[in-house]
């Protein structure tokens, strides 16, 4: 017999299973959602003291399947019409017995896209594949986005009212759709893991839940497509930047990638990820997930600081920076520039994102400049660049980290 967290690990793998059945087979997303949720509730409460049924994925679409019909069946007796009734499959069709276990066919990768198609914003595409793909509750997503939790299953309600309104289909994007759409897809997982990795605001650094939700997903995505070179590039980034985790805070204190002590990095994700790398940079064209997980690979390749391979990092990063290039990549390059030139080259770099309106408002270009004048010796100027990065972030452990720096120089 399984314990409760045993159990509560196989529902969450489990969910989005069951809900892409239910929504390919009668096609509305909401209904569906919500009889799964009603058959979860029951396998939480049954599971744990009865034992896990032998085939606990038809069980639970069974379970969830017989909730919507009878919902189905109320809804059309209370309303009285024939006609509601005509549009739907009749209820002894759709009854599911246990012991019918539905086909293994598991549409989760289709339920990924639906979750992720362009009709809806970035925001309600990355509440809802948390949700129906990644199988988190309502209340974890609102704490891991530290919004209330009202305002975000009001979010998620606008995405599946949106989906039932513009007639989404539920299906894999046609060949000539698909490489927008999947680009969709990795983009939303990426967001998903950069927030847990280095949560945007409040008290903690990282949330393991959402890194472990979007690797999860990854490994999913890159199952059904291994040769899709940007997948494997995602998730071989994913694995080698989430190898450094437990290194990367020291008594609840950001430590940052040059001081992390090696010893604690995973090891077996580096293996893996970096295997994912060498499969990776095989496929043709290069994408930008592919670049920075060979960047990624460099780090966690050297023993200590010194070995890293700085020139071969900022030569991938002059490659991203020019088939992807963004304000993000080119803070990155300079950091690397520094690194191999000296300071002031990675100084000159930044001059070119001064008016950046989507670095204006964030910390980021404040904290990259303080590093940089203070590996140039220019110490007074650092101490104020790390304040003004300090004012501006809404993380407490990277305001504390750049807190302490500005101390550390003026103690000078």
């Amino acid at each position: 017999m399984r314990s409760t967290p045993e159990v509560e690990g196989l529902l969450r793998e489990l969910a989005p299973q069951a809900l892409a059945a239910l929504v390919r087979r009668y096609g509305d997303f909401g209904t569906a959602e919500d009889a799964v949720q009603e058959a979860l509730l029951a396998a939480a409460l049954r599971w744990p003291a009865e034992g896990v049924p032998e085939k606990p994925r038809g069980w639970l679409i069974a379970v969830a399947a017989n909730k919507l019909v009878d919902w189905r069946r109320r809804e059309s007796a209370r309303r009285g019409k024939e006609a509601a009734a005509a549009g739907f499959v009749p209820a002894e069709a759709l009854r599911v017995s246990h012991d019918d276990a539905p086909p293994d066919r598991d549409d989760s990768l289709a339920l990924l896209f639906l979750c992720c198609h362009p009709a809806l914003a970035r925001a309600a595409q990355v509440a809802l594949t948390l949700r129906a793909v990644g199988g988190l509750t309502t209340a974890e997503i609102a704490t891991a986005y530290l919004v209330p939790e009202a305002t975000m299953a009001q979010r998620i309600v606008r995405a599946k009212q949106r989906i039932r309104s513009t007639g989404i289909p539920f299906a894999m994007p046609e060949p000539d759709q698909r490489a927008a759409r999947l680009s969709a897809v990795r983009t939303v997982l990426y967001l998903i893991f950069n927030e847990g990795y280095t949560a945007s605001s409040g008290p903690v650094l990282q949330r393991t839940e959402l890194t472990g939700e979007a690797i999860r997903l990854a490994r999913q995505l890159h199952r059904l497509l291994p040769d899709e070179g940007e997948v494997t590039g995602l998730l071989a980034l994913m694995l080698l930047t989430e190898a450094r985790r437990d290194s990367r805070t020291r008594d609840g204190a950001l430590v940052p990638l040059l001081e992390q002590d090696r010893s604690r990095w995973d090891p077996a994700l580096i293996a893996e990820g970096t295997g994912l790398v060498e499969a990776a940079l095989r496929t043709a064209p290069v994408g930008p997930y592919q670049l920075q997980a060979a960047i990624a690979a460099l780090h966690v390749e050297a023993r200590n600081p010194a070995d890293t391979d700085w020139p071969q990092i900022l030569a991938l990063y002059q490659v991203l920076d020019r088939i992807a290039p963004s304000p993000v990549v080119t803070l990155n390059r300079a950091v690397a520039a520094a690194m191999v030139h000296g300071p002031a080259a990675g100084l000159a770099l930044l001059e070119d994102l001064a008016g950046e309106p989507r670095l204006a408002a964030g910390h980021r270009l404040s904290a990259v400049r303080a590093h940089l004048l203070e590996m140039a010796g220019r110490y007074p100027e650092a101490r104020d660049g790390y304040r003004q990065a300090a004012g501006t972030t809404t993380s407490l452990p990277e305001r504390n980290y750049l807190l302490s720096r500005a101390n550390r120089i003026a103690e000078r």
